[in-house]
């Protein structure tokens, strides 16, 4: 790949993604297209915003004009901008709508006009909805229960749309729940570790059996550069690590990992539309060779470390633990962009 366009890599899992391009040889170049909102940061991506393989546009995906100057310099995309907190979209499910689905036709129609080589969108589990028992697969139907993940469905639908009608090169890769150093401390691994760092309580929703399957970024970010060098064209696939726990299962480990004891947690009324447990069958993305290779101990121990050994990355995060995502506007971007090459 001569140039990968990564929209959102100054966030969570897009600034590891990033990293891990600048260390390939076979990508020549990366933009990082980002907004900057509260989740992304430019310390997220530390010392590789100095490489001289890396360009940083500060901007929106629903600027047309930006985004189709961007494509029209790449030859692959990786789509990882979204608005993505459950909790947020509950009060303010229009934002996650313009960004998460027009957002992504705006870069999907600047694809198609300029015959982007390969184009990954980076989706979630939760398109799939509850799955009681078994597992999903990738070829059943989609059944989203909240605005979050109706919106990711949505854009799902609306990028293999655009590879059945166009000829987009789209490949579609569904992570389940996504952990690591650098996460914004708004999920519930982060989230539970600064409190209990801080020796606050934590509190769990309704009885603390949801399930969830966890997967290390670093494993993510494995699985989605080799969709991006080998996945086919108007595939999806699913990426997990077939690691399940229970939200209370989850916080007794964080306990301990953080020195607190049981009296820390207390329970709180479920949230509405608490799907009760997510799965995922990962087969079709291992029988191209991902293998997630991080032990969920040493995910997790790890993380901890991260999070105890800096500070200065998330404590100002907490002070406004309820700002408001950002204003999104369906209009041309007119405010100046900054433009940063290393």
């Amino acid at each position: 790949m001569e140039a990968v366009l990564v929209t959102g890599g100054a966030g969570f899992i897009g600034s590891h993604f990033v990293k891990r391009l600048l260390r390939t040889d076979e990508v020549a170049h990366v933009t990082v297209l980002d907004a900057l909102t509260y989740a992304g940061h430019l310390e997220n991506l530390g010392t590789a915003f100095f490489s001289p393989k890396l360009t940083f546009v500060e901007g929106n995906i629903l600027d047309a004009q930006l985004v189709d100057d961007l494509v029209d310099r790449s030859t692959a995309v990786v789509h990882f901008a979204a608005e993505s907190h459950v909790d947020r979209s509950l009060i303010n499910a229009g934002g996650f709508l313009a960004t998460n689905v027009l957002g992504t036709q705006t870069l999907l129609d600047a694809a198609m006009r300029h015959r982007i080589e390969k184009f990954v969108h980076v989706s979630t589990d939760e398109v799939y909805g509850p799955q009681v028992t078994g597992c999903a697969r990738e070829e059943d139907p989609l059944r989203p229960t909240v605005p979050y993940a109706a919106s990711k469905a949505a854009s799902d639908l609306v990028a293999l749309s655009y590879h059945h009608t166009y000829g987009v090169p789209v490949c579609v890769t569904r992570s389940s729940n996504n952990y690591g150093p650098g996460q914004h401390p708004e999920k519930i691994i982060p989230l539970f570790v600064t409190r209990l760092l801080q020796g606050d309580p934590v509190t769990l929703h309704g009885d603390g059996g949801h399930v969830r399957n966890w997967l290390h970024v670093e494993d993510n970010c494995q699985g989605l550069e080799r969709i991006l060098f080998d996945g086919q064209p108007g595939e999806i696939y699913n990426l997990g690590a077939g690691t399940e726990l229970t939200n209370r299962e989850l916080t007794d480990m964080l306990l301990i990992l953080c020195g607190a004891g049981p009296e820390a947690v207390t329970y709180i009324e479920d949230r509405t539309a608490n799907d009760r447990r997510y799965a995922m069958d990962c087969t079709k993305a291992m029988g191209m060779g991902y293998r997630p290779s991080r032990p969920l101990s040493d995910g997790l121990a790890e993380t901890v470390e991260w999070y105890r050994a800096n500070p200065n990355r998330w404590a100002p995060l907490l002070r406004n633990p309820h700002a408001p995502t950002p204003t999104v506007t369906l209009a041309p971007a007119t405010t100046e962009r900054r433009t940063s090459h290393a």
